[in-house]
């Protein structure tokens, strides 16, 4: 990824508003001049594409079309249980439930929602997935438009959010919700996904791979190039390609949040496409991007996305205190400026 994050609603009609963390097979010096044995996998889920490379175990040769289909098969469950695009998802049940009715759930959904709960209550309320009703009251969801709402439609829709209305029943796995909200998992699901397939590789015996899903990585062991795997941050300046620093990463998630290619503006005021869940409104700062590796692609997904509507500041304070390796890219009159924790200073080597 979804609390102060605002939800990141990734549609065909728009351009993507999450970076795609370009995946380089980019070598330094001093790697192996022979290339292990590795293949490569790729598909469609989420709404959007994913890519899977493996490296072989040494004697062992892979069935590369079971595995791809072992992994399609996870991904389309996973969509299955966590899409609002598709109606008879598990999610799209929940949010047609009446309020203060249980639904038991899935391990996985109930799962997502768990670590969602956290995500919102660790950053104040700026992550949130009942997001909803303020992204398609400002034109980015499904309908969309380029017109300013009033404070009093805001103020409506944001009756209507607040992950504080889901009530999570650990003992059984279900989830009731005190108010009619619905809820979104686009700043959480890919993630999630990552982790997911990732786990399931390295059931399979694999020790060395990478999985990304629309732009969230999930890094393991080393890459053909027998060195870690290097990874660029786009450069935040809505060319698409552009290099701005590349990250050494062994073993790892990874995912990369901004928010300057979905946007609209009106009389010279621009409006993102990511909304602070605490106040109804874009977010209005100089970050313009930011980058988290930890060790879950569900939880960077989310973080990155939280601290996206923090801003510099409050999102650099906030990371250091919870000992989180973070890189932001900050828009200033000079140019882009790049701030990290110490935290993120050893992928940088």
């Amino acid at each position: 990824m979804n609390s102060s994050l605002a939800l990141l609603i990734a549609l065909p009609t728009r351009t993507a508003s999450r970076f795609w963390l370009m995946l380089a097979a980019l070598m330094l010096c001093g790697c192996s001049e022979s290339p292990a044995p590795s293949f490569s996998l790729s598909g469609e889920t989420m709404g959007t594409v994913y890519s899977v490379t493996v490296l072989e175990p040494i004697g062992h040769t892979s069935d590369q079309e079971k595995l791809q289909l072992i992994i399609d098969t996870r991904l389309q469950t996973l969509n299955q249980q966590m899409s609002t695009y598709i109606d008879d998802s598990e999610l799209s049940y929940l949010n047609r439930t009446p309020t203060d009715q249980p639904v038991i759930l899935s391990e996985e959904l109930f799962e997502v929602l768990l670590m969602s709960i956290e995500l919102s209550w660790l950053s104040g309320g700026v992550f949130d997935i009942t997001v909803g009703p303020l992204v398609d009251l400002w034109g980015f969801g499904p309908q969309q438009h380029d017109l300013v709402p009033t404070q009093s439609a805001i103020d409506e829709a944001l009756a209507g959010t607040g992950y504080q209305h889901l009530q999570l029943n650990i003992a059984d796995s279900s989830v009731s919700k005190t108010q009619p909200v619905s809820v979104d998992l686009s700043a959480i699901a890919k993630g999630y996904g990552v982790d997911k397939i990732a786990e399931l590789l390295l059931a399979a015996g694999y020790k060395d791979f990478m999985v990304e899903i629309g732009g969230e990585l999930r890094l393991q062991g080393m890459s053909p190039r027998g060195a870690p795997w290097k990874i660029a941050i786009e450069q935040p300046d809505g060319s698409f390609g552009k290099v701005h620093r590349a990250v050494s990463i062994d073993t790892g998630a990874m995912a990369t949040s901004g928010d300057y290619r979905n946007y609209f503006e009106v009389e010279g005021q621009r409006y993102s496409h990511t909304i602070d869940p605490t106040t109804g409104w874009p977010i209005k700062h100089t970050l313009a991007s930011v980058t988290v590796i930890t060790e879950s692609a569900a939880y960077a997904d989310g973080l990155a996305t939280a601290i996206n509507v923090m801003g510099p500041e409050r999102g650099l304070l906030f990371a250091e205190q919870q000992q989180l390796a973070v890189y932001l890219i900050i828009n200033t009159e000079q140019g882009f400026e790049a701030r990290f924790t110490e935290a993120f200073r050893p992928y940088l080597q």
